[in-house]
Order: C-alpha cells, then structure tokens, then sequence
C-alpha cells in the first residue's frame, strides 16, 4: 500500500470511529431514557424484602473526607445495612479517625492493615468481614445519596442472576475548568456509554466508585484480582464471562470528587488506559469460547479504540512535525477540511442529549453545556495520549500477581477551600 493511500485510509479510520460510536451511544442513551426513565418518578422503590447490605469501604489516607463519607451513609433511607470500613495501612490519622467512628456507632466496623496491600486487597479482606448477601463498595471520598441503596437493592430483590449493579456518579467539586469539563463528560460520555451498553445487555464496567455486588456472584468468580491496576474493570468482565447480569442505575447517584488539576487528571487517565489494556490482555481467551461470543464486539470496539489512539497521536505528532519542521513527506491533518467541524458539532449534540436527560438528577446541569465546548480539545488529546503511554506498560510492564497499590487520589483545588 502506498504511503497516500495509507495516510488516507487512516484519516478516515480517526474521523469515522469517533462519529460512528457517537452515534450509537446517542441512540442507545435516548432508547434507555424512552424506555426505563422518562415519565417515570423519583421516588425510591418500596420492597418486599429489605436484606442486609454491607457498605465496604477501602480508605488510604483519607482523613479529610472519611467522617463525611460516613456520615452520608448513615443517613441512607435503608432499614438494613452495616458499614465495613478497611484501612488499608494509611500513614495519616485515618485509622484513629475510623476507631473513634467505630466506638461511636454500632453499624460502623473497622478492620485495620498494617501495609498498603492496594485497593482489590482491601475489598477481599473487607469482604471476609461482611454480614449482607448484598455488598455496596463505594470510595472514601464519595458522599452517597439517601436513596441509592434502596434503588440497586431493588434489582437484587427482582432478579437472582443479578451479580452487579454500578450506580451513578455525580461530581460535585467543580472550582475549576478541568473539573467543570468533567461535568459534562461524566453525563455525555459515561452515562451514555452506561446507557447504550445495557440496552444492549453488557454493561462492561462498574463504577469503582459506587457499585453493588450480589457476594455469591463475587466468590463464583474469585473475588478482585489484587494484581489488576483498575479493579472495577476486571471484576465487570469476570462477572459478564461467568454470565452474570451486570445493570445500571441511574437514580442510585453517588456525589464524587475528580481531578482539577492537569497533573491529577493525567494519572488518573493513564490509570484507566492501563487497567483497560490489561483487561483485554488477560481475558483474551474469550475467543476460544463459543459462549463468550456476546464480548467479542465489545472485546474488539476496545481494541479499536486503542489503535485510534494511535493513530490519532501519530496525525498530530507529524502535523505538529511538519509545522515545526516543513517537510515533504505525507502528512494529514489530525482532521481535515469540514471533518473536524462535524465531529465537534457531533459532540454538542451528544453532550446537549446527555445533559438534557441528567437534568433528572441534576435541576441545574444544563447551565455546564457551555464547559463541554472543551471537551474535544482538551481530553481527546489527554486520553489519546494516555493510552499511547499506558498500553506497552499494561502489555509488557505489568506482572502477574504483583500487587496493585495505589496512592491518594489527587483532589486540586478542593483541598484548598
């Protein structure tokens, strides 16, 4: 193949995979909200049975937020719940924090690690503690609305091959343009992608941040794995290959904290990058299995998604190279002519649709649209770069079975109010 019709054939492979998954997750979102949201009311299910829920929560290094975190949950419209709180070897006043929560209320247990053994190895110790068949795992730093638990419980009650159930993720700090951006991308890219992959009955990733597992579903498929950088990930798939149901929920809405800083952001997106790769490289062997045929799309759209990474970056490393450095070798813009213009109208569209469905959770959403105008410029570089650097490090860097410790997160600005 010519080196034209190479570099032809890969600008419309970077112009046409973001149009055309934009284009299904605007009609997957729209079909969920016409079919399971519009017209319906707020108000919580009243069920039949209300059985205990374990809210297990990791924490390392949260003495700033641990007592609210808490505190939201205590105030849950629930009759029936526990909270397991791990301290996985946190070097600040977290542990002391938790002892005193713990001889405060009876609802609240702590287990204490000595050594930062990482997320997934807090969940499974915390799990051996945990009295619910119902297992709510949730940040440190996340403040839970009153109705969440209420709202998944209900998809336990109604369904017994119910293994999970992700909520909704709302940020609530938002003192900063990074943080305002997130806003948006929360609503037209993650609540819409959640969206589109249940009505299409694969819900591939869980939000770490509030999700719900049923805990015969978790020891049927091993519980975390402590080596996997991004634990929500892998678990999700574990549960899909062993044909659990994994279901969103949008009215369960759990308040978060992100990133506002360019730094913060950037090691959380790399993060992401690199716990999707492993992902894929671990369960390759889906393809040797007939009945895993339904994750094969989604096994190849993520594989895509990589290479449009790629080749994204390679458009912009050699159009940035060629107006630095003129040259006459092939060079196309990373989207040219009237392309670029349709795919950021394309993601107005998308992000007005998303905000305009969350204006259920959130009155005031709509007045974030005119924030998401950034968001093509400034996270499809940030995530596209992010993959480039994360893949060849979750594809050779990464060890089996080497724990996955993690660090405080990064909260910029809030800290500082």
């Amino acid at each position: 193949m010519a080196a034209k019709d190479l570099i032809w054939f890969l600008s419309e492979f970077v112009f046409y995979y973001p149009l055309v998954m934009s284009i299904v997750w605007i009609v997957g979102a729209f079909y969920f909200y016409l079919r399971r949201e519009a017209g319906r009311r707020r108000r919580p299910p009243v069920l039949a049975e209300y059985p205990l829920v374990s809210v297990l929560i990791p924490a390392h290094n949260e003495e700033q937020s641990i007592r609210a975190t808490i505190a939201s949950v205590l105030k849950s419209n629930y009759p029936n719940f526990e909270i397991v709180v791990v301290d996985d070897g946190s070097t600040d006043a977290t542990p002391r924090i938790l002892l005193e929560l713990a001889a405060e209320c009876p609802a609240v247990r702590v287990l204490i690690m000595k050594q930062n053994m990482g997320k997934p190895s807090a969940l499974r110790y915390g799990l051996m503690a945990c009295r619910g068949e119902i297992i709510l795992a949730m940040d440190a730093d996340a403040f839970l609305d009153a109705n969440a638990m209420r709202w998944l419980v209900a998809h336990f009650v109604a369904g017994p091959r119910v293994g999970a159930v992700t909520g909704n993720p709302r940020v609530r700090n938002r003192t900063s343009l990074i943080a305002k951006i997130q806003v948006g991308e929360y609503s037209s890219i993650i609540g819409m992608i959640k969206r589109t992959q249940r009505i299409l009955g694969k819900v591939l990733t869980v939000s770490g941040v509030i999700a719900a597992f049923r805990k015969r579903a978790l020891l049927d498929v091993g519980l975390w794995d402590i080596d996997m950088i991004t634990d929500d990930i892998n678990v999700t798939w574990k549960l899909e290959k062993h044909f659990w149901d994994v279901r969103y929920e949008p009215n369960a809405l759990c308040w978060i904290l992100v990133p506002e800083t360019l730094k913060g952001l950037w090691r959380q997106r790399v993060r992401w990058a690199q716990g999707g790769v492993e992902v894929i490289r671990r369960h390759a062997g889906i393809w040797t299995d007939w009945r895993q045929r339904r994750l094969w799309p989604v096994y190849i759209e993520y594989v895509i998604s990589v290479c449009w990474s790629y080749a994204f970056v390679s458009f912009g490393g050699l159009w940035l190279l060629n107006f630095i450095f003129p040259h006459d070798l092939p060079v196309a813009k990373i989207f040219p002519e009237w392309k670029g213009a349709v795919l950021v109208s394309l993601c107005l569209v998308q992000s007005a649709i998303a905000l305009w469905i969350d204006r259920r959770y959130e009155k005031n959403i709509l007045w974030y649209y005119f924030w998401v105008i950034w968001y093509p410029f400034v996270y499809w570089v940030i995530s596209a770069l992010a993959t480039v650097w994360a893949a060849p490090r979750a594809l050779f860097g990464h060890s089996k079975g080497k724990l996955a410790v993690w660090q405080s997160p990064d909260r910029g600005l809030f800290e500082k109010l």
